[in-house]
C-alpha cells in the first residue's frame, strides 16, 4: 500500500520536473506560451501528489484504529480522555 503511493508519488514529481527542465530548456525555444502553459501544468502537480501520497486507502489503519494491544490501546484511550466502556 505505502509503495504503490510512493511510487505514484515519484512518477508524478518526476513528470514535474521533466515538464519544468523540458519547458525552459527546449519548448522555450519554439514557443514562449508553451513553455509558460508547461510551467503552470508543472506548478500543479506537487500539491496533488502531495494528496496522493497521504491519502488515506480502504486498507490503512487510521492513527486512531486500535492496535491490538490492551495496555496500549488503555494508555491512548487514557491520553485521549476516552472511557472504555
Amino acid at each position: 500500500m505505502y509503495a504503490r503511493r510512493r511510487r505514484c508519488y515519484f512518477l508524478m514529481m518526476g513528470g514535474c520536473l521533466v515538464l519544468f527542465v523540458s519547458a525552459w530548456a527546449f519548448v522555450r525555444l519554439w514557443s514562449m506560451p508553451a513553455a509558460i502553459a508547461m510551467c503552470v501544468v508543472a506548478m500543479v502537480i506537487p500539491p496533488l501528489a502531495a494528496m496522493v501520497a497521504n491519502r488515506r486507502g480502504p486498507e490503512d489503519r487510521w492513527w486512531d484504529d486500535p492496535s491490538g494491544d490492551p495496555q496500549s490501546d488503555e494508555w491512548w484511550d487514557e491520553l485521549d480522555g476516552k472511557k472504555r466502556r
